[in-house]
């Protein structure tokens, strides 16, 4: 029998926290053994969830690593811009690692992270958590049976809620690219870059291009009457759809994580923001809070809020993505075409069809829905995103371990293409051209 994975958990934030999550379900696969958080609030809660010895808890992976190996792998969950220096660290450690992803934010940072792992022999797997959705999966298998023939387009949406837009791409940490070094395009949606890769299977990428902006937050496209702190002065409060009162003075606290993260104490409650009282949200959003500015007073530098990318493949397939924020609901479609049919669904519907060429029939084709069941908040036992969070990490043992992983595994060379099609997309969208994704374009 194998021993369990003993895992140190390196920056202890939501993603991270979940993916170690699967140390509780699955004890005899993965122990969480470790900590190293610059949080006090989060080091302690992980370390009272987890039972971790005080000679186990870290302030840094810089603080972890010299006291040389001691476990078997890392979840790192630390912020985007700090992913490849502590990444590094941890292989020259000698740790195998969980990386969240976005895996860095330049090109630069892409290959040399890549070559740290090849030269250490260690084994980095990316957090590209929809490929293990059942939903993705299930169309991932079906193109490799041949059902739908050659695919030569793939056409993938992302719908960003006007909640979750703000939430996290206007008033959050990653409203502005220049401090947080990560364009809306690359922390929002490199997911969907990936699944674009990773669906269209071998083929090789050779151009892309890219258009976008921020349409609905410059300053022009305030209104007249508009405040700068929606609690304090802004007599739009009560019906704009951005209203610090509307989003976050509520029981529906779909942000709480995000908006009260300013607030951490050493009271539980508050740092995982569950329901700080609503004396203390007033003072919070009237005070330094960001999220109780002005949406339109909010620093952008430069971001988008809506992104459409074109890729061409060297053997003529073309795929799309468009990355839509603001919309009243939030979620992933896909249609791929192939020479011997199509594929159509709603990933939040759990659901897509499958339509074939039938010239005998009244409408020309057949189809067939295939309805995978996940409702509600689409946790279940496998947890969000579709049922792929602890996908991720049961593959991750596997991985690490030395076993056959999933088709859905997202090794570190695996993933260097989905990264770099963001990056070249950035690139074509600020110099309006079309962009070599050879990794020698200049």
């Amino acid at each position: 029998m194998n021993q369990p994975l003993k895992v140190i958990v390196v920056g202890a934030g939501n993603r991270a926290m979940i993916y170690a999550g699967y140390a509780k379900l699955h004890p005899e696969e993965m122990q969480i053994v470790g900590v190293a958080e610059l949080s006090p609030v989060r080091r302690k809660k992980a370390q009272e969830i987890y039972n971790i010895p005080d000679d186990m808890c870290f302030e840094s992976a810089e603080e972890l690593c010299q006291k040389g190996k001691l476990a078997d792998a890392v979840i790192n969950g630390t912020m985007d811009a700090d992913h490849v220096p502590t990444t590094k660290l941890l292989l020259r450690a000698g740790y195998d690692v969980l990386l969240e992803k976005p895996f860095c934010i330049n090109e630069e940072e892409m290959f040399d992270l890549a070559d740290v792992a090849k030269q250490t022999g260690r084994k980095v797997m990316i957090c590209h958590v929809l490929r293990y959705a059942p939903f993705y999966r299930t169309i991932k298998d079906t193109i490799l049976s041949g059902e739908l023939g050659d695919v030569y387009n793939i056409q993938l949406t992302e719908h960003v809620s006007y909640h979750h837009t703000v939430a996290a791409y206007v008033r959050g940490k990653w409203a502005s690219p220049i401090e947080c070094l990560a364009p809306m395009l690359l922390a929002k949606s490199c997911h969907d870059l990936d699944l674009l890769m990773w669906l269209m299977g071998d083929a090789k990428p050779v151009a892309i291009s890219s258009f976008g902006s921020d349409f609905t937050f410059t300053a022009d496209k305030k209104p007249k009457e508009a405040g700068t702190k929606c609690l304090l002065d802004c007599p739009l409060d009560k019906e704009c759809i951005h209203s610090a009162r509307r989003n976050y003075m509520v029981e529906n606290d779909r942000w709480a994580a995000y908006v009260w993260a300013s607030l951490e104490t050493e009271d539980a409650d508050v740092v995982n923001g569950l329901n700080p009282d609503m004396e203390t949200r007033v003072a919070s959003l009237t005070g330094d809070n960001p999220f109780g500015k002005c949406v339109w007073e909010c620093k952008r530098d430069g971001n988008v809020d809506h992104q459409s990318v074109l890729v061409n493949f060297e053997n003529g397939q073309t795929a799309t993505f468009n990355m839509i924020g603001g919309t009243a609901r939030g979620e992933r479609g896909v249609h791929i075409i192939g020479t011997k049919g199509e594929l159509v669904g709603v990933f939040n519907d759990s659901k897509f069809t499958i339509r074939k060429p039938m010239p005998e029939t009244e409408e020309g084709f057949t189809e067939q829905v295939i309805d995978l069941e996940i409702t509600g908040d689409m946790t279940g036992e496998h947890g969000g995103h579709g049922g792929g969070d602890l996908r991720v990490p049961e593959d991750f043992v596997k991985y690490v371990r030395g076993e056959e992983p999933s088709v859905s595994c997202t090794a570190l060379d695996q993933s260097v293409l989905g990264h770099l099609a963001v990056f070249r997309a950035e690139k074509a969208r600020k110099e309006n051209r079309v962009v070599s994704m050879e990794r020698d374009d200049k």
